[in-house]
């Protein structure tokens, strides 16, 4: 007999918006390599970290994974910058964990959505972290401790993929990495994503329940301090020399002319949107919103030229 997890992670395998991760990005938009990360492949990566992280410390593997899977179904086309520009253009702003269980319970199914249970729906909502210092100030808390691991390995998993994606594309080099995070982690991403995995499980080592007072604070999933700092460090000089959209100027302004020529269009063309796409009782942004973050990378640019034709 299924749980009611097992359910929750079938039901968004199967969904659309999940078949789609695999055509958008991750940060560099619509590359012509096979080897750059997408959607898809984040998402496996995070769910097979959180769920190793999970059977270690005896928790639930199927709700573990269930959050792992959906987390980024709202993902916009191309990448953070996609979702910097839908949150400028959308009157009601935009993020993407607030997207994602938007499609899990409005979306998906032609507007029935998936009918998941409340610990996967919160764990989606609250798994991004924005810029907030990993586990310091602004960290937001996430209730179930299936839901903190899923927001870690989520960091785990796209601090490292996007480092070797930097690399191939040549943006930085080996040798610029910061040393004192690659020497306590290691040179090569399995041997950082092993060093990281273990020092959580190692901290958090208390969530088994194992020898629990009354009177001590509930445990939490965590990271020991030094690995923490150096995790940190790592991210900022991602966000530094990586995620800066100055640095990738063209690919930046390609993304924000074709974003905005679709909002533009659906704005004034109402008639041109999907049929039953989002309810049509939303105001007409929230569903040109909704059309345009589900869109793929490519698809988004297969539109637009045909509108820019016309």
């Amino acid at each position: 007999m299924r749980t009611c997890f097992q359910r929750d992670r079938d039901r968004i395998i199967h969904c659309k918006a999940f078949r789609r991760l695999k055509h958008k990005t991750q940060v560099f938009i619509a590359p012509l390599g096979d080897h750059y990360v997408t959607r898809l492949t984040h998402t496996l990566e995070v769910s097979q970290i959180a769920r190793s992280i999970a059977r270690a410390l005896n928790l639930n593997e199927d709700l573990t994974e269930a959050i792992a899977l959906g987390h980024d179904l709202g993902h916009t086309p191309f990448g953070h910058i996609g979702e910097e520009i839908l949150n400028q253009l959308s009157p009601f702003g935009f993020r993407h964990s607030e997207q994602s269980l938007r499609v899990v319970d409005f979306l998906e199914r032609e507007g029935e959505g998936l009918n998941l249970t409340w610990e996967v729906r919160e764990g989606i909502l609250k798994h991004s972290k924005m810029r907030a210092e990993i586990l310091g100030e602004g960290w937001q808390t996430v209730d179930t401790l299936e839901g903190q691991v899923c927001k870690i390995a989520d960091i785990i998993a796209y601090v490292n993929h996007d480092i070797d994606d930097a690399l191939r594309a040549e943006i930085i080099t080996g040798s610029e990495l910061p040393r004192s995070a690659i020497s306590m982690l290691g040179d090569s991403r399995s041997e950082r994503i092993n060093t990281i995995v273990c020092d959580i499980v190692d901290y958090s080592w208390a969530v088994r329940g194992e020898n629990l007072t009354s009177k001590q604070s509930p445990p939490i999933i965590g990271m020991s301090p030094p690995v923490s700092e150096v995790m940190n460090i790592l991210r900022d000089f991602l966000f530094e020399r990586v995620y800066n959209p100055s640095l990738v100027k063209e690919e930046a302004r390609k993304a924000r002319e074709v974003v905005q020529l679709l909002y533009n269009y659906f704005m004034e063309q109402e008639d041109r949107l999907p049929w039953g796409y989002s309810p049509d009782d939303e105001p007409l942004a929230r569903r040109v919103v909704d059309y345009i973050a589900g869109m793929t990378d490519q698809y988004a640019l297969r539109v637009a030229g045909e509108i820019a034709l016309r």
